[in-house]
């Protein structure tokens, strides 16, 4: 991919959307569509904050400068083209990113990586904003990455052990004001839970932090594509790496067929669509587990009107 026209000092005023750029600026090789929309979240939010300033003008100036080359660059991808793909692409990165950190703090692997990985996976929810309001489960699982990204960093850093899993939050952490939190380089590939990070969810403790509730096992956003059907009986700590196991097929759905009397809403073919746009996406990364969750998702809402 072509190299972007560099920025000018980012103003004072769009502190706040620092980490977002920079996220931005790491992704542009590893992962175009990522650093789009990260860079469309900072021309957004700073239209908010500051359009008027000379300053703050030039640099949302430059920014859309960026944004309309990296548009024809990504010119013929869906992700760009179709706002569902690029949601499913976004939340699937964000998933990964999330689950790997979320994987080694369990099993009590402090580290850099693991650390970086919280945090972004938190600016990326930030911005699965330009494609709309947040679910609850979302808002709640930022909260929980971006705790947690500041509470091992300040534990590593003050010598301490960090408590691994869910622990409570005492108070609120603005991270944003950590520089060290954001700086480490993430690795080169999105990361993946390692065969040694599995962990037995009878022998952790409770989740009990203050205004989240991410029990084990049930520690994935509810409306990503890692949510899985309960009829399954698998949790949502399903993408594994190579070989995968795919999760058990309900032998419900080969045999259900739409009622007659069952009547489909716009918005139950929207979300019938949105899962099988996210299988989709899973299928980019070889994700077959997550792929079948998603389709048998889809299956059931078309046939039954129900999810």
């Amino acid at each position: 991919m072509a190299a972007l026209a560099p920025l000018p000092p980012l103003p004072a005023q769009f502190k706040s959307i620092q980490h977002h750029l920079r996220t931005a600026q790491e992704h542009d090789k590893r992962d175009p569509v990522v650093a789009y929309y990260c860079r469309l979240y900072a021309m957004q939010t700073g239209m908010k904050i500051d359009s008027k300033t000379p300053e703050c003008r030039k640099f949302l100036s430059k920014l859309m400068d960026q944004l309309e080359a990296l548009k024809k660059q990504l010119g013929d991808n869906e992700a760009v083209t179709q706002e569902i793909v690029g949601c499913a692409h976004l939340e699937n990165y964000a998933l990964k990113m999330f689950l790997y950190a979320d994987n080694e703090d369990r099993a009590a692997r402090f580290h850099k990586n693991m650390i970086k990985s919280f945090y972004t996976a938190s600016l990326l929810i930030d911005v699965i904003t330009v494609f709309g309001e947040l679910t609850d489960e979302n808002v709640k699982h930022r909260k929980y990455a971006r705790w947690k990204a500041t509470y091992i960093h300040n534990c590593l850093k003050n010598g301490e052990t960090p408590q691994a899993g869910p622990v409570g939050i005492e108070e609120d952490h603005d991270v944003e004001e950590n520089e060290d939190v954001g700086a480490t380089s993430l690795p080169t590939q999105p990361p993946q839970p390692s065969a040694s990070s599995n962990y037995e969810p009878s022998n952790l403790p409770p989740g009990s932090y203050t205004g989240v509730q991410i029990p084990p096992g049930a520690h994935a956003p509810a409306n990503t594509p890692a949510e899985v059907p309960h009829s399954t009986g698998v949790t949502s700590n399903a993408i594994q790496p190579t070989p995968q196991t795919v999760p058990a097929m309900d032998p419900a759905l080969f045999s259900t067929v739409s009622q007659g009397d069952i009547r489909l809403t716009p918005e139950d073919f929207a979300r019938a669509q949105k899962y099988c746009k996210y299988a989709g996406s899973a299928l980019q990364y070889e994700d077959v587990s997550t792929a079948v969750q998603n389709l048998q998702k889809a299956l059931k809402l078309l046939t039954t009107g129900r999810e």
